[in-house]
C-alpha cells in the first residue's frame, strides 16, 4: 500500500543528507521542543513543549495549546478540532527525533490517524491551559538500528483527567529511499490554486486557510491549497501534505451541513495513496447513520485518478 506522507521534510540546518546525522543520542531521557523537531515553519506553529521518556517505549509531552491562532483557534476562539490531529502528529514526530535517534532529513508517512474527544473539551474559548500526552509506542519496526516505523498510542491528560485518545501508525524513509520512490518533484499545479469556497462556509477566518474550491455538485469538492500557507503545507512537498487532507475531510464536512455548525468530537481517516498536485483531486462527503445519539457522522473520500486516495469519518454535533 502507498501511504501518504505527514510531511516531506526537505534537508535543514545542521544536518547532511550524505550522512544523515541523528539529531541527538538515542538514549536521551527528557528535551524540549523545537520547530524543526516537529516539522514547522513558524514557532507559533509548534503545540509540544517538552518531552520525557517513562521507560519501555512510553513518554510523556507537554502541550500548550495557543490561545489566538489562524488555522488551529475557530473564530470564536474554541480550539478547533484539527488542533487535536496536529497536536498528536507533532508529539508522534518529536518523539521519533528525539527520543528514537531518527535524523531531521528523513521522510514521515501516515498511514491512519485518529482521535475521539471527551464531551465538552473543544467548547471552552482557550481550551485547557496545558495538557500531558502519554505515548506508548509499539509494533516497533526497525531496518538494523535504525526506526522503520511505529503505532503511536496517545492519552491526552487535563491533570489526571483523559480529555481525548488517539493515535496512528508512522512510517519513516531515508532520504535516498523516498527519492527513489518519489522520482522528481513535479510544481504544484494550477488546479492547486482554484478560487476557494467562501471562508465562513468551512468556519475559516479567511481564504488562505481554505482548501476546497467549489464545483456544480453540493456535496463534492475540488482540493486546493494556497502554498503561501506554510502552516497547512509545511516545509516544501512534492505532493499535498497530510496535513490539507485532514484539513480537507474537517472542512468538507462542515461545507456539507452548513449552515449547522459542526464540531466533531472523534475522528478517523485512513491515507491510501500519495495525493498529487496533478491531476485534480475531487472530495466527496456524505451523511451516514450512527448509534451516537444526538450526534451527526460524515464520511469524506478523496478522489483522484480514478482512485481512492484517503478516506475519513467524523462525528460529532450539528447545531
Amino acid at each position: 500500500m502507498d501511504r501518504t506522507p505527514v510531511l516531506g521534510v526537505p534537508q535543514p540546518a545542521g544536518t547532511t543528507e550524505r550522512t544523515g546525522e541523528p539529531i541527538g543520542p538515542a538514549a536521551a531521557r527528557r528535551g524540549t521542543a523545537t520547530r524543526e523537531l516537529v516539522h514547522r515553519a513558524r514557532e507559533t506553529d509548534v503545540l509540544p513543549a517538552s518531552w520525557e521518556s517513562l521507560g519501555e517505549d512510553r513518554f510523556t509531552v507537554r502541550v500548550k495549546w495557543p490561545d489566538t491562532h489562524e488555522v488551529f483557534v475557530a473564530p470564536d476562539g474554541r480550539p478547533d478540532p484539527v488542533l487535536l490531529v496536529e497536536t498528536l502528529r507533532q508529539s508522534a514526530i518529536l518523539l521519533c527525533h528525539a527520543a528514537f535517534a531518527v535524523p531531521l532529513d528523513h521522510h514521515f508517512l501516515m498511514e491512519d490517524l485518529h482521535y475521539r474527544a471527551r464531551p465538552g473539551l473543544l467548547d471552552v474559548p482557550g481550551g485547557p491551559p496545558e495538557l500531558h500526552l502519554d505515548v506508548d509506542c509499539s509494533d516497533i519496526r526497525r531496518r538494523g538500528a535504525a526506526l522503520a516505523a511505529t503505532d503511536c498510542r496517545i492519552r491526552v491528560r487535563d491533570g489526571e483527567r483523559t480529555v481525548a485518545t488517539g493515535g496512528g501508525r508512522l512510517g519513516i524513509s531515508t532520504p535516498r529511499a523516498y527519492r527513489r520512490l518519489r522520482g522528481a518533484p513535479l510544481p504544484l499545479a494550477l488546479a492547486g490554486l482554484a478560487i476557494p469556497l467562501p471562508h465562513r462556509l468551512v468556519g475559516r477566518a479567511g481564504p488562505a486557510q481554505v482548501v476546497l474550491a467549489p464545483t456544480p455538485e453540493s456535496s463534492r469538492w475540488q482540493l486546493r491549497a494556497d502554498p503561501r500557507n506554510t502552516t497547512l503545507f509545511g516545509r516544501a512537498t512534492d505532493h499535498y501534505p497530510g496535513m490539507i487532507l485532514v484539513e480537507a475531510a474537517h472542512q468538507a464536512a462542515r461545507a456539507l451541513l452548513y449552515p449547522a455548525a459542526f464540531r466533531p468530537a472523534s475522528f478517523t481517516i485512513r491515507f491510501h495513496r500519495y495525493v498529487e498536485f496533478a491531476p485534480p483531486c475531487w472530495i466527496e462527503a456524505h451523511t451516514v447513520p450512527t448509534r451516537v445519539a444526538g450526534a451527526t457522522a460524515v464520511r469524506v473520500v478523496g478522489r483522484q485518478g480514478g482512485h481512492a486516495v484517503f478516506t475519513a469519518s467524523l462525528t460529532g454535533g450539528a447545531r
